[in-house]
C-alpha cells in the first residue's frame, strides 16, 4: 500500500510541476488550482507514507528522484524542452541511485 501511495505522491508532484510550467509563470491562472491541489496532495501523501513507517531516506529519495526524472522526460514530450544525451544519462543514473537506496534500505 505504501508503494501505491508513493506512486500517487510522485504523480501528484509531477502533475503540479508540469502545470506550473504550463501556467507560464502563473500568468495562465486556470492552472493555479491544479498546481495547488497537486502539491498539497503530494505532500499529504508523502506525510502519510512516512507515518505508515516507510524510512524517510527511501520515501523522499524515490519521490524526489522519480519526480525529477519523470518531469524531465515529460517536459521534453509535452513542452519540447531541451533533453540532451547528458540529461538522459543523468536520468539513468537517478534510476540507478533510487534502486541502490531501495536495496540499501531493505537490509
Amino acid at each position: 500500500m505504501t508503494w501505491l501511495l508513493l506512486a500517487l505522491a510522485i504523480a501528484s508532484e509531477v502533475t503540479a510541476t508540469l502545470s506550473l510550467r504550463a501556467s507560464e509563470g502563473l500568468r495562465r491562472r486556470r492552472w493555479i488550482p491544479v498546481i495547488v491541489v497537486g502539491y498539497l496532495a503530494a505532500f499529504t501523501l508523502l506525510g502519510t507514507i512516512l507515518a505508515m513507517g516507510m524510512p524517510v531516506g527511501v520515501a523522499y529519495g524515490v519521490w524526489a528522484a522519480a519526480g525529477v526524472a519523470i518531469t524531465a522526460i515529460l517536459g521534453r514530450v509535452i513542452f519540447q524542452d531541451h533533453f540532451s544525451v547528458l540529461m538522459a544519462i543523468g536520468v539513468v543514473l537517478i534510476g540507478a541511485g533510487v534502486a541502490m537506496i531501495e536495496l540499501g534500505g531493505s537490509h
